[in-house]
């Protein structure tokens, strides 16, 4: 079967868009809730080009992307070859039931890719079915509680004019410079989130609400600055 992705038509864009610099307010804080890969056999879910991916095996993990990217996965490849930190990368649907038979992780990660996963349920399965039992799921997303403010700043993280309790995937009609106009997202209540975490036997471990980077803090809604991102670590539930 042939695997496509909305990534394939935007790889280098995408590339540009985001790049190997870890210092960004999403990041810090979710390497910090990852904390000391050393040794561990880590599953960069969702990698796209491998950002985090080879972060992650820079900083000892032995780490396996996977994506549904093929256009993205030939980035991420392409670096691996000039620059080899004996990362595997794998082109799979991450909602099969198939993908990664039979292998185990002590780690899985994913920087904003479950925004981009349009069956969330499928994916955390597979999550939790990879996890050792003494695993842990860490990963970054947009704060899905709040709209975000200026579309040339912090995007919104649902559908303006739906609101908050409207899931679903949308198209942004931001600038076209940004991404969501041109991949789309999908919104899910926080609370949709948690309980398909729990309905897989995934225990919430820490959560973290990093601040807007400080350009979009020079221009923040009247309410004052909201929570943009949301980060947090999982602990697979031992039977």
């Amino acid at each position: 079967m042939t695997l496509t992705a909305r990534y394939d038509e935007i790889a280098d864009f995408y590339e540009q868009f985001a790049p190997d610099r870890y210092g960004d307010p999403a990041m810090t804080a979710l390497l910090r809730l990852i904390g000391d890969v050393r040794g561990l056999r880590i599953l960069d879910l969702a990698c796209g080009h491998g950002r985090l991916t080879r972060e992650l095996a820079r900083r000892g993990g032995l780490v396996v992307g996977l994506d549904i990217s093929i256009g993205l996965l030939e980035k991420a490849r392409a670096r691996e070859a000039t620059s080899p930190l004996q990362i595997s990368y794998v082109h799979a649907d991450a909602t099969s039931p198939q993908a990664l038979a039979g292998e185990i992780f002590d780690a899985v990660t994913c920087s904003f890719g479950l925004l981009d996963i349009d069956e969330l349920d499928d994916a955390v399965a597979t999550v939790a079915r990879v996890l050792h039992p003494d695993g842990f799921f860490a990963f970054s997303m947009l704060h899905p509680c709040f709209p975000g403010w200026q579309p040339k700043q912090a995007s919104p993280n649902w559908q303006p004019g739906q609101g908050y309790y409207q899931e679903g995937w949308w198209l942004a009609e931001t600038p076209s410079h940004g991404l969501r106009p041109r991949v789309g997202a999908n919104h899910r209540m926080l609370s949709t989130y948690l309980n398909t975490f729990a309905r897989h036997g995934l225990m919430i471990e820490e959560i973290a609400e990093p601040p807007p980077i400080p350009e979009w803090l020079a221009d923040p809604p009247s309410v004052g600055p909201v929570p943009v991102y949301f980060v947090a670590r999982y602990r697979k539930r031992v039977a």
